[in-house]
């Protein structure tokens, strides 16, 4: 079975602190893999807000979500501490690539990383946009 290889930048700009709650947990009483998506979301809202940004006031634009793509690596428990950080990659004419690594603890330990694709979206006519010059230039230093 093949299995998603990330190549990921060198650089990661961003970080933040996402405490691990309790019903962040599954039966298997860990993080389940549909809560890394959701804490991979959680860490880009808040990457965003730091650049001025939301997902729907994106420079004029919205976001949506085409791929997003997750290497899990380490268990996640109540009551960690998550660090994740973010940096932008590749960027094209209607959107860009986030790339996240997500690690727990003093040792950091390395539990999931994770790229989400992002385009550039118009809500009022349901189609994809260009990608505003003015985050190109904000994501991408």
């Amino acid at each position: 079975m093949a299995r998603i290889q990330l190549q990921l930048p060198d650089h990661f700009p961003f970080s933040t602190q996402i405490p691990v709650r309790i019903t962040d947990l599954n039966y298997g009483n860990h993080v389940g893999n549909d809560t890394i998506l959701s804490l991979v979301h959680e860490a880009r809202v808040r990457f965003l807000k730091h650049h001025g940004y939301t997902e729907l006031a994106f420079d004029g634009v919205s976001l949506i979500m085409a791929d997003a793509g997750i290497e899990f690596r380490n268990e996640l428990f109540y009551g960690d501490e998550l660090t994740a950080w973010v940096a932008a990659g590749a960027a094209t004419s209607a959107g860009f690539e986030l790339y996240y690594k997500l690690v727990k603890g003093p040792g950091q330990t390395l539990v999931a990383l994770a790229k989400t694709g992002m385009v550039c979206f118009d809500y009022t006519s349901r189609k994809v946009v260009r990608l505003p010059e003015g985050a190109r230039r904000k994501l991408m230093h």
